[in-house]
Formats: structure tokens, sequence, C-alpha cells
């Protein structure tokens, strides 16, 4: 008897999927990698809350680590390090190659967006002595959850000289923050009975800035004047713009919380924009930590406009990322096309993880799950797959080959049931340049919340896997 139990186990290991957890067979050590890994993930989080900060502060890490601008009238050697800053809000990095890039090169792929809360563009208006922001809010929130939480503004803006004004508001410590106010319990009858999606409806994200008038006191009487006009000289006094540039800014209004752990065993990061700041932070990291030179050109593509459809010249439905590799293809003297169709990419996007407390919009066999390490996702879309890349069987075998084989801990997963929602990712993008893609990252819960969750494992495992797509393909 012994013995058959024996052969049970042992054909159920070499025949049966078994989604295992990183904790199984993760050392002490690497655990401890694990929880140092994400220190820096969190500052990079709170550094990063908008595409133009996260750009910056790409930058300047890069540059770190010896990489230079690109310049298309250059021609670049193996091991030179490069980056395209693409107008502050998208920035692409690359390592040269010992391989012609006719070989192909290994791409990875984020997006730095994330949805948010943007200013309209004649945002200020005061009503019951208290002035307020008008919004539109950016990407798909559930609007709910963005009132009553503390909000830091951030962003430029542009004053009629074409001087440029940065604005950062809310994230220290001694700064102010804005908020969304809600309803209170006692009197929302009529809201309670909106649909859920109209509970807070998009009009109502009103941002409130402040309720103290302007005063001109000259000791024999006070004259005042609205809170609009004196929030309006505030702004002026610090910044220098009037109301008018407005139309001209780009402002929006982000969770001003800190990313912090969560749990007792503090196993969890919490924060907000990490969809998909998570895979943007392993990816970069992957790139800028590379030993040596790379066979194939690994190139590291952070991209914006990904949670409106990648629309405009800094999202990927552009063609930037297309010309950045053509120049390099045409310094070479190589066919462009022949380096697409020999290229390889990871669409590194987050994943929705299973949340056992709703757990009925997923199908079980096919989810993520946390702590369980990178997912690889043959196809995202929604309803009939529409509006996804479908990898090919050879290339996600491929890829699984190179995680089995560097101790990559990897699953599987998809956005819940077939009829249920799903979602689309840059891959698309991609992939229509004749590039093999394929969709990886880390599995998130509460994604596109104020506070959305990861693993530490899993934020760990995708850099190891990141690293590893890079230095073997």
């Amino acid at each position: 008897m012994a013995n058959k139990n024996t052969q049970i186990k042992e054909l159920e290991k070499a025949l049966l999927y078994d989604k295992k957890s990183t904790f199984k067979t993760a050392t002490a050590d690497e655990i401890a990698a694990a929880e140092s890994f994400c220190e820096d993930y969190k500052a990079f989080l709170d550094g990063g809350k908008t595409e133009r900060a996260v750009t910056a502060q790409v930058i300047t890490r890069a540059e770190g680590a010896g990489f230079t601008a690109y310049a298309p009238d250059k021609k670049y050697t193996a091991g030179d390090k490069i980056y395209v800053n693409n107008r502050g809000k998208a920035v692409t990095l690359a390592v040269i190659g010992s391989e012609p890039l006719d070989n192909g090169v290994s791409i990875i792929a984020s997006h730095i967006d994330s949805p948010r809360i943007d200013l309209k563009a004649n945002p200020l208006f005061e009503d019951g002595g208290m002035a307020f922001f008008k919004t539109h809010y950016y990407g798909g929130l559930k609007k709910y959850q963005w009132p009553a939480v503390p909000l830091a503004l951030h962003g430029v803006v542009v004053k009629a000289d074409g001087s440029v004004v940065q604005v950062c508001i809310g994230e220290d410590d001694s700064d102010p923050v804005f908020t969304v106010t809600d309803l209170l319990p006692h009197l929302s009858d009529a809201q309670y009975k909106r649909p859920s999606k109209e509970l807070i409806k998009g009009e109502e994200l009103n941002i409130l800035v402040g309720s103290k008038p302007y005063v001109i006191d000259d000791s024999n009487e006070k004259e005042q004047g609205s809170v609009k006009l004196a929030i309006m000289k505030l702004l002026h006094d610090k910044y220098g713009i009037v109301e008018r540039d407005f139309a001209s800014a780009e402002l929006s209004a982000v969770p001003a919380a800190k990313a912090r752990d969560v749990g007792f065993d503090r196993s969890l990061v919490g924060g907000y924009g990490q969809d998909d700041r998570v895979c943007a932070y392993t990816s970069m990291a992957a790139l800028l930590d590379m030993q040596g030179i790379p066979n194939k050109t690994a190139v590291c593509v952070l991209a914006d406009k990904e949670e409106v459809g990648s629309y405009g010249n800094t999202g990927l439905g552009s063609d930037y990322l297309a010309h950045f590799l053509e120049d390099l293809a045409a310094a070479q003297g190589v066919n462009v096309r022949r380096m697409y169709e020999k290229s390889k990419c990871l669409s590194a996007d987050v994943c929705a993880a299973l949340d056992p407390t709703f757990p009925d919009v997923m199908e079980k066999n096919n989810t993520a799950f946390m702590n369980h390490g990178i997912v690889l996702a043959k196809y995202f879309g929604s309803r009939g797959k529409s509006g996804t890349n479908d990898a090919s069987a050879e290339f996600v075998g491929e890829v699984a080959r190179l995680f089995n084989d560097c101790g990559i801990v990897w699953q599987t997963g998809e956005l819940g049931k077939v009829d249920a929602g799903g979602g689309g990712t840059v891959a698309m993008f991609v992939s229509r340049m004749n590039i093999d893609t394929v969709d990886a990252g880390v599995p998130v819960l509460s994604m596109h919340s104020p506070l959305e969750l990861t693993a530490k494992s899993d934020v760990h495992m995708a850099y190891r896997g990141f690293t590893a797509f890079y230095e073997r393909f």
C-alpha cells in the first residue's frame, strides 16, 4: 500500500499542475531579500504618484546607474546605456547588447499612469462660503471610494509667459491636504437608492480647497472679498499663477497617504498606484541592476495613458517606441522588420488576485493567488477575448521554460470569469509590431482603489523573473 501511495504522489507531481506558494520553496535569505527589496519599492511609490513624477524619478535613478540621454545621430555600441524621455510623461531605457539588432531585442513594457482625479480646465468655484475644484476622473476608478480621503495635488501649470510651475501639495507632513466631501448617513436615503456606479456621481467629485474669504483690514473697516479670490491670491503669491492659467495646467488629485506594510506579518505592501507601478519598478530595477552586457539589446518601456486606452503621443497606441527601435536599427544598418519578428516582449501589467471576500467573479482554476509568484497570462480581454493580445502557445512555452529553468515561481491568471469582465494591457500595441508578446505581472488586491495591495514575495519574484528575461532572451 505504501508503495502504491508513493507511486500516486510521484505521478501527481509529474502530471498535475500544482499552483504553489512562494513560501513553499523560499529560503530565509530569499524572504529577507524580498523584504529589503520592497523598502525601496515603497519609497518609489511615494515619490511617483503621477506619470510625470515617475518619469523624473526613473531618469534620476538611470543617470545614477550610468545611463545617458539618447542622441539619434550617435552610433551606440555594446554595453551603452541610454534613455528616451517622452515629454516628461513616459520613459524608455535600453542597454545595447552584444548581438546585432537583427537578432531581435528583449522588451519589458509597463505603464506608469494610474486612476486619479484630474482638475478641469476651469476648476475653481465658490458655493456655500467654500471654494472647490471641479474635476474629471481619469481611468477606471470606483467613484465612491474617493470622497472623505486625504488628497494631495500634483502636476504642472504652464503660465501665460510659457514658464512652467511644478506643484506638489499634500505630501509633506506640514502641508495641507484636500478632500472630496460626502453626505452624512443620516441624510443619505435618496443617495442609497442610486445604482452603485452613481453612489457618487462624476460631477460630485468636487475637491474642497478652502473656506476663508479674502479680507482687507485697514484698521478703520474691513472689506471682505470672496473665498475664491482668497484662494487665487494664495496661489498667485506662491506660484505666480492666475485663474486663466488653469487652462494650460495638468493638475491631479491623488491619495496623500504613504505606502505602508500591511498585516501583522508585514507580508503585504499597501499603497496607491501599484497598478502598474509595481511592474514599472521591478522591470526598471532589473535593467538598472544588470551586470555586464546582455546578449540582446534590453529595453524597458514605461508608458503613459494605458488606463485610458493608451491614446495620445505618450501612450503606446502612438509610434514613439517603434520610432526609437527603428532609429537604433537604422544606425546598425539592420532591417527593422527582421528585428521586430525576432524580438520578444513581456507586457508587464498586474493581474487581479483571488479575493476570498468576493470569490464569485473568479473562476478559481484560472485565477491568480497572492504569494504564488509572477502571473503569466496568455490573454486578458473580456467576453470573447475582446480587445486582447492572445499570446502564441510557442511563446508562452518559451517563457514558462525560462521561469522554470531559473527557479522563478509563476502561476497563470486572468481577469475574472469569461462573462464577468476583463481588461486590457499594452500587449496589443507591441504585438502589432510583429513582436511575440505575453502578459506577465504581479497579482493585486483592491485594484484601482486608493489603497492597492501586493505581496512582497510576488513583487520580488517579478523582479527575479524580469531579470531572467533580460539575461536569457
